[in-house]
């Protein structure tokens, strides 16, 4: 919304302070500056405010606003003075002031530090957090105009304004005076203030998305009149699905005598319907979605499942239309699923919602389900029905326009009914929110990731999103540092996903195989020396074993404290005349229930081949047997003698000593062992309410390769070895603030930065670099120009032999495989030789730019980097210098800020790490100094985003201590944090 010629010319509208927000209850809102357009709005939106309200507004009665008043309350100049808006389907419902003011309370302009602030929120609204959402934008708009305090007059009967002021998380004082309590509210963001925020929008997000999976009712949109199309197929599934609210036909073709259509309500518009209807599904063409969804607004739907195709998948006017989709939709408080969306499902008992174009409901589970596409969404919900599984919930969002993988993770964190969420994802809107948000999740239960698009360097159709220029290995990393399970196919999702589901969380790597096939046990047993397990040798129990001897030995198995999960393998018996039995399958999967529902707290998982009706039967959970326990043994309580089940025959089939690598002693459980929710619940949704996951053994998941159950086994190992050190979080050491000077490097930066006017910034000299890296004890070794031998001989004099001549032409700069560099150069005459070999093979010393440094050390030769991208944030990264890292792409990363346990696992991680820890007899380097380093730069991007990009290559790191030799900084303007600021819905 433009000004109008009346207000102040020099101050422009500040369109960036228009945000969309979700209130407390999951419905949006639209926050945005007032206008002098606004004056009927104000006049209508007080109208509707209660006396008692505008007697706490100004402390006396105020039955209506003067047109001074009006005027006042609609003119800003935007700096001094500032008002802004709430607003549903164009009206107001809250409004917030502040008044820049002096020490005397009088009107003032900058340097004045301090507003007055004053709320009014209309009575029908209030308890939705709209006063809460409007203080966190009002003071972010303060920060900006260089306003450090509120202060705010309450009458303290106003227990709902002073609660505002108190549980925002600002440092506050209060004080009573003249009848009123004054709060006085310092504006700079607190952890405290943060967390609130944090929490806020967690909890607001996450009712949005329970709003649009669980509608007391449900519309649907462009219902054909004959069977068939996308309208009538969803009400199908709908009544199909056994949905527990009301539904409702919708067509505006539909004849004036039609009553009913497949036995529910026909309508031909929303307003004929009497009731409240929660949920709309809309299927009609593209041009005609603008006037349903003003039909859905108006009378007060609350979210919008959009089928409807023709949008930003089309290109750039396609995407207009979406945009301009999502505005309306936002403008009446309404989120929407889709455009181009599959649908939505909920398998609860009190809701049964199949609001989808899949034809069958999934049987009630335990796993969470988000796709953003609609084909991937039917691979998989066709994929977890074959095997035996069940969802809790599954939202196919299509074009991804409003509710995304973000606000599915939001809603899983707190869902009781969900154990394991899927998400396929083809973009990332918000990255660093994607990563915050799945970290928090992933400390309660696991989150299995499939990243869509990964090779393809443009975003799919559809998909308006920032665009990340980090490599798809670095996401891959920062995933897995929030302890998300990033997997490469939707297969292994699905394989992962039922482990996890339906079994407790491993407690190490060690592997316990047995089964009745020696060759399948040595492919498994293969297969988990390749994803880093600790197997013990097979235990063959020969084709001749039956399923009571299988239950003897996978019940000793679970009981023997040297192995934390074990896999079974099985092939079909051979009968008497030589053909292969099948038929056994559900015999052999009671004897493996029988044997799970009296062992430890072990996840089990089997392997088969053909072997009839085995998965189904291993996928449905007895709800009859005692319960398993869910808590991880810590290892050091674990005994240590193996035992061998002693039940039929057995043999072990490999070396006694496993040939692994050596992982070093199983991991220690945290004090106290994470705890999560047990498995599914029964596969038929009609069986009424689930078990609690606690009353009995989980589904045992059953694949068709060894391969396939190893892999998903080791990521369960991965996640359960991620969740134990997330107990307990990383540090950042305190000896750093004694060594860093952080005034005096923002000091160097906002000088350089003035110099550089150029808003992409600019690169700092040799020198500029050492001065700016040594504010944060990060000592870079000198070097000194040599434009000539005398000029050489002049810095080795300096120095002090020996010394390195070397290039530092952009095109030769780190290749000392191309001769430009010259080490261990011992005195005068040994200089001016390689001085003259240099020029000789290379060029001229004006095209080389040869320098002279003092040798270092030898050590391993490191490279070192951090760099800021505008969507996931800034980034440390790791590698050995040379082919490791450029050729092979062996480097690490982790988000900023890191810890200590960061750093450690930052060295550890690259696969060339052995190189530093003494690999072939050589001598360990000092990986603690390398540690502290990577804290140091992390700490110095972290404290000063203008600190764009940063190299350090080579850092050689010696047995005591290391070097860096060459350093490169660039600075510029920072990007924008999008997760910072007040709460605010994108807009893509």
């Amino acid at each position: 919304m433009e000004p109008t010629p009346e207000q102040s010319p020099h101050h422009a509208y500040p369109d960036h302070w228009e945000a969309d927000v979700v209130l407390r209850d999951g419905g949006t809102a639209r926050i945005r500056p007032i206008t002098t357009d606004d004056a009927e709005r104000l006049v209508s939106f007080y109208e509707q405010v209660s006396d008692e309200s505008k007697y706490y507004r100004f402390f006396a009665p105020y039955p209506r606003l003067s047109d001074r008043d009006v005027h006042r309350f609609t003119h800003h100049d935007y700096v001094d003075r500032v008002g802004l808006a709430v607003t549903i389907g164009g009206e107001f419902i809250g409004t917030v002031r502040y008044d820049r003011i002096n020490d005397q309370g009088r009107p003032a302009s900058a340097p004045a530090d301090e507003a007055e602030v004053a709320f009014l929120v209309q009575d029908a609204h209030q308890g939705r957090g709209v006063a809460s959402a409007l203080l966190e934008h009002i003071a972010a708009v303060a920060r900006e105009r260089g306003i450090r305090r509120f202060a705010a007059e309450v009458l303290p009967a106003n227990n709902k304004m002073i609660k505002v002021f108190r549980d925002g998380g600002y440092t506050q004082r209060r004080s009573f005076e003249d009848g009123s309590v004054h709060l006085t509210l310092d504006l700079e963001p607190t952890e405290k203030s943060l967390a609130v925020q944090r929490g806020r929008e967690q909890r607001a997000e996450a009712r949005s998305v329970q709003r649009l999976l669980a509608p007391g009712s449900v519309a649907v949109i462009g219902t054909g009149r004959t069977p068939g199309g996308v309208g009538r197929t969803v009400l199908r599934n709908l009544l199909a699905s056994g949905y527990t609210g009301r539904t409702y036909a919708v067509n505006r073709a539909f004849d004036e005598g039609l009553a009913t259509l497949d036995g529910v309500p026909a309508h031909r518009s929303l307003g004929e319907i009497d009731e409240q209807v929660d949920l709309a599904v809309i299927a009609v063409p593209a041009h005609r979605v603008p006037e349903a969804v003003a039909d859905c607004g108006e009378h007060g739907v609350q979210g919008l499942v959009v089928l409807s195709a023709g949008y930003a998948e089309r290109g750039a006017e396609g995407r207009e239309l979406q945009r301009e989709l999502v505005r309306q939709a936002r403008s009446y408080g309404m989120r929407i699923i889709g455009p181009n969306a599959f649908g939505i499902i909920n398998t609860a008992e009190s809701v049964r919602l199949n609001a989808s174009l899949a034809p069958e409901s999934p049987a009630r589970g335990r796993i969470g389900l988000f796709t953003q596409s609609g084909a991937i969404g039917i691979a998989l919900l066709s994929g977890l029905h074959r095997r035996g599984a069940g969802l809790s919930s599954f939202i196919s969002a299509g074009n991804r326009a409003d509710v995304s993988g973000n606000d599915f993770l939001q809603y899983s964190f707190e869902d009781p009914d969900t154990d394991v969420a899927l998400l396929y994802l083809e973009s990332l809107g918000n990255p660093r929110k994607f990563n915050r948000l799945a970290r928090r999740t992933a400390a309660v239960k696991p989150v299995v990731v499939v990243k869509g698009a990964r090779h393809s360097g443009s975003t799919p159709p559809g998909h308006a999103v920032p665009v990340s220029r980090i490599p798809d290995a670095t996401v891959s990393a920062l995933m897995r540092q929030a302890g998300v399970i990033r997997v490469d196919t939707v297969t292994e999702m699905v394989d992962a996903g039922l482990l996890l589901a339906g079994q407790p969380l491993p407690a190490g790597p060690r592997v316990a195989i047995l089964g009745n096939s020696e060759s399948l046990g040595l492919l498994t047993y293969d297969a988990c020396l390749a994803e880093g397990l600790r197997p013990r040798p097979p235990i063959d129990l020969t084709t001749a074993a039956s399923p009571q001897d299988f239950r003897d030995a996978l019940a000793e198995a679970l009981a023997d404290g040297t192995c934390d999960a074990v896999i079974v393998t099985a092939i079909p018996w051979v009968g008497e005349n030589g053909e292969a039995e099948t038929g056994d399958g559900q015999v052999l999967a009671a004897a493996l229930h029988k044997a799970v529902a009296g062992g430890s707290a072990k996840p089990v998982a089997v392997v088969h081949v053909e072997i009839g009706g085995l998965a189904e039967a291993l996928a449905a959970a007895s709800s009859t047997a005692a319960p398993r326990p869910r808590t991880v043994t810590p290892a050091a309580d674990r005994p240590q003698a193996a035992t061998t089940p002693s039940t039929g025959p057995a043999r072990s089939t490999a070396p006694a000593t496993p040939t692994a690598p050596e992982a070093g002693p199983a991991p220690e459980a945290p004090t106290t062992p994470p705890v999560r929710p047990g498995p599914g619940s029964p596969a038929d949704p009609k069986a009424g309410p689930a078990p609690e996951a606690a009353t009995g053994p989980g589904r045992i998941p059953a694949y068709p390769a060894a391969e396939r159950a190893v892999r998903a086994l080791a990521e369960a190992v991965k996640y359960a070895q991620w969740r134990r050190q997330a107990a307990v979080p990383g540090k950042i050491p305190e000896f750093l603030d004694d060594t860093i000077d952080e005034p005096g490097a923002a000091a160097l930066i906002e000088a350089q930065l003035a110099t550089a006017p150029d808003p992409r910034g600019r690169p700092l000299t040799h020198d500029e670099a050492r001065e700016l890296l040594g504010r944060y004890g990060i000592a870079v070794r000198p070097t000194l120009p040599a434009p000539d031998p005398g000029a050489a001989v002049a810095a080795a004099g300096r120095l002090g032999y020996p010394v390195a001549l070397k290039t530092t032409a952009p095109h030769l700069r780190h290749r000392a495989d191309l001769g430009g560099v010259r080490l261990d150069i011992a005195d005068e005459e040994a200089l001016r030789r390689a001085y003259g070999e240099l020029t000789d093979l290379l060029g001229k010393p004006a095209e080389l730019l040869p320098v002279v440094q003092a040798m270092a050390p030898r050590g391993v030769d490191t490279v070192v980097r951090a760099s800021i991208d505008a969507a996931a944030g800034a980034v440390l990264s790791f590698g050995l210098a040379g082919a490791p890292s450029e050729l092979l792409g062996d480097t690490a990363h982790r988000l900023v800020p890191a810890t200590d346990r960061d750093a450690a696992e930052l060295i550890r991680s690259i696969r060339a790490a052995p190189v530093l820890f003494g690999w072939r007899g050589s001598a360990p380097v000092d990986t603690a100094a390398l540690e502290e380093l990577l804290l140091r730069l992390s700490r110095l991007v972290d404290d000063h985003p203008e600190v764009v990009s940063v190299a350090l290559e080579p850092v050689v790191v010696a047995p005591h201590g290391l070097t860096v030799l060459g350093a490169s900084v660039r600075l510029a303007p920072p990007p924008a944090r999008s997760d910072l600021g007040p709460r605010r819905l994108p807009n893509y």
